[in-house]
């Protein structure tokens, strides 16, 4: 009775042959046609040892000789030092309950000590720290307090630091980065909207090639229409990261109109610029908030990368932000 199955599953050949493909050739016939922000996440960034799994027969002792990651002398000092004196200052009840925001002092506390710097060259003032010894920090934080751990994930993970260094110009790079790591400039990313979530494909917000006034200057542009929401650490931040659709309706850059997803940093003091009420979710006391823009003019090197950099907003966030998602936020 089971001579027969056992054959059927046990012998890869017969399996492969007469189930497998033939199964996997009829569901690739019926699977909806792959899209361009999925296809682009594909294959975007890189692998590790995981691909191994989808391969079906993993190597093990591949996974046994990778090294068990170490904390640098730095970063353990900077734990047993900055961090651990920040976890005694924390009293979580009078963060959530009663201040709903981190105290003055700690806020100075977090800028002085580089703890918004953490993925950012020492060149540029930053700490320069593994994904290890970034993940071991945020830990001990969010033992403590969610709501610090979370205020310092998000320069780290979804602040647009990491797009800044792999992406922008050199002048973005040098004005920024040094102002990142210090605290000088707070920043939040905008990608979530009441439409959109992590979805890129599907946010409604736009910008428009146009020429418009910046300084006095008649300059070629952005036009931007946004609104986001959830926005981590949006209501305090002095920088959006913002993630849109730019469109060439009057073919100012070329012949095509739909140019595809562009993410720009633009200074929250931008006229049309709005930061909304904030959220308080699950009663958590880390800022989160909504923002919005009408007809904000942005020249184009607000744009991370410069014009160049235009539809190549949505390979940038997936290609730089994974490592950051993986050990912060979703």
């Amino acid at each position: 009775m089971f001579l027969l199955p056992t054959i059927f599953l046990g012998v890869s050949e017969i399996r492969q042959n007469s189930l497998s493909f033939p199964l996997l050739k009829r569901i690739k016939t019926v699977l909806p046609p792959m899209s361009d922000t999925e296809r682009a996440a594909i294959e975007a960034g890189s692998v590790w040892w995981e691909a191994e799994l989808f391969r079906g027969a993993p190597d093990w002792g591949q996974l046994l000789h990778y090294k068990t990651p170490e904390l640098s002398d730095e970063e353990a000092a900077f734990i047993d030092g900055p961090v651990e004196q920040l976890c005694s200052m924390i009293d979580d009840w009078d963060i959530t309950h009663n201040r709903m925001d981190l105290p003055e002092e700690m806020w100075a506390f977090l800028k002085q000590n580089g703890f918004f710097g953490m993925i950012i060259p020492k060149k540029y003032g930053g700490l320069e720290f593994s994904a290890y010894g970034h993940s071991c920090v945020v830990m001990k934080l969010s033992a403590r307090s969610i709501s610090v751990g979370v205020t310092v994930m998000v320069p780290n993970s979804l602040g647009p630091a990491e797009l800044l260094y792999h992406y922008g110009t050199d002048a973005q790079k040098n004005h920024y980065l040094p102002r990142l790591a210090d605290g000088r400039e707070i920043p939040c990313f905008a990608l979530t909207g009441p439409d959109a979530g992590s979805d890129a494909g599907s946010i409604p917000d736009t910008g428009v090639v146009c020429k418009g006034s910046f300084e006095g200057k008649q300059v070629l542009g952005l036009n931007l229409n946004w609104e986001k929401r959830y926005i981590t650490l949006g209501p305090v931040a002095t920088v959006l990261g913002l993630a849109f659709k730019v469109y060439d309706p009057d073919g100012l850059l070329g012949d095509e109109v739909d140019l595809g997803i562009t993410c720009a940093l633009i200074p929250a003091k931008t006229p049309g610029v709005e930061i909304g009420n904030r959220h308080f979710p699950m009663n958590s006391a880390f800022q989160n908030g909504p923002n919005s823009g009408k007809d904000v003019f942005i020249p184009m090197e607000y744009i991370i990368g410069g014009k160049k950099n235009i539809g190549k907003g949505w390979r940038m966030l997936v290609e730089s932000l994974s490592a950051g998602r993986g050990i912060s936020l979703p």
